[in-house]
């Protein structure tokens, strides 16, 4: 027992150490500083491009999304995620060790032993259709609903919106992947280049933009482009390369991507206007719990049967039924789905009139 209480204890210090760490030493592997730079991109694209030419630049509810994009990535954890969580990981693997007579998660996962571009490439497409389905039950459950609300009383929709979501579903997205990432040995690594290229799409997918096929591929391409001329995929495909050559592997990954893929890469990856559709305030009957369910890949939705753009979207309505009495304060909607606060008796806002 003392020493899952060490383990919780430990917890709150080295993570409070990592936070002021990012803080106070800004450097390229900088989670703090990437999720400043990256708003900072996309609000200077909806100022420049925006899609919604009418819709203020400072939005409705800027202000409280971006203290949710700042809440949700770092205050919660020191406040309580990261200690309980990493008790209960403790927990889980010395559980699982204590019935399987010694098995240990972290040491017999299969990508051990795999390059660095293959365990990133398995990590994200492995986690996304994870959490595509955990999303799902989101809508699905009226229990979890009511916390998922939270990121769907956006009305006008922003980049900031991307990180606008109850505490809880930190707790329901960590807890239900954990199992099936940690079998592969996935998510027990600070796979940093996945938070980012998700953290840079989520944004993009709530952004007041619309862009191209070939621009978002070419955009692929040239990230694939950086990660080859300077090996952060450890592919090792160049020898000492030069400038130059750094430069010349970027220029022509951008140009494949937005040749190969441009064509295809709204079918491939979530952007503004499929995602703006999972926003919608009115759903016809029978997608009444919800469509588009797409966090970065859109081919799960595709697949399943779930993808819904009847027409261009960009001015419709977004929301819910009954969002206009939804709490505008962050401590309200913190409270959502305990109990504590009620805003409303009429939770018929996902079952159709016709249906009551």
């Amino acid at each position: 027992m003392e020493k899952y209480i060490d383990i919780f204890l430990n917890a709150y210090q080295n993570y409070a150490s990592y936070l002021w760490s990012e803080i106070s030493n800004p450097h390229w592997h900088n989670y703090f500083y990437w999720l400043i730079g990256v708003s900072l991109f996309f609000f200077v694209l909806e100022v420049v491009i925006p899609w919604r030419k009418k819709q203020n630049i400072i939005r409705r509810d800027f202000w409280l999304d971006a203290f949710y994009m700042f809440f949700n990535f770092f205050l919660f954890s020191l406040i309580i995620y990261y200690a309980a969580s990493d008790l209960v990981v403790n927990l889980f693997n010395d559980g699982i060790r204590w019935l399987t007579g010694g098995f240990d998660l972290q040491q017999s996962n299969p990508l051990n032993a795999q390059p660095m571009w293959l365990i990133l490439l398995i990590g994200f497409v492995v986690r996304d259709f994870v959490q595509w389905w955990i999303h799902r039950l989101l809508h699905y459950s009226d229990r979890l609903w009511k916390f998922h609300q939270v990121h769907h009383s956006v009305e006008q929709m922003g980049f900031a919106a991307h990180l606008r979501y109850h505490w809880m579903e930190n707790v329901v997205y960590r807890t239900l992947e954990y199992i099936p990432l940690a079998l592969l040995g996935i998510g027990l690594y600070d796979f940093f280049v996945i938070h980012i290229f998700t953290l840079v799409w989520g944004h993009y997918n709530h952004s007041n933009i619309s862009i191209s096929g070939r621009v978002t591929g070419g955009m692929l391409g040239t990230l694939i482009g950086v990660l080859i001329a300077f090996n952060f995929l450890e592919i090792n495909l160049l020898n000492n390369p030069s400038w130059t050559t750094q430069l010349l592997t970027i220029v022509t990954s951008a140009l494949v991507g937005a040749l190969l893929l441009g064509s295809i890469m709204k079918y491939l990856f979530n952007n503004p206007e499929m995602h703006i559709w999972h926003h919608s305030h009115d759903l016809p009957n029978e997608r009444r719990y919800g469509i588009n369910f797409a966090l970065t890949l859109a081919i799960w939705d595709y697949l399943f049967g779930t993808a819904y753009i009847p027409f261009n979207g960009r001015d419709i309505k977004l929301g819910f039924p009954g969002v206009e009495q939804f709490p505008d304060n962050f401590v309200s909607q913190s409270m959502l789905g305990f109990g504590v606060v009620d805003y409303e008796k009429e939770e018929h806002n996902r079952v159709g009139e016709n249906d009551l």
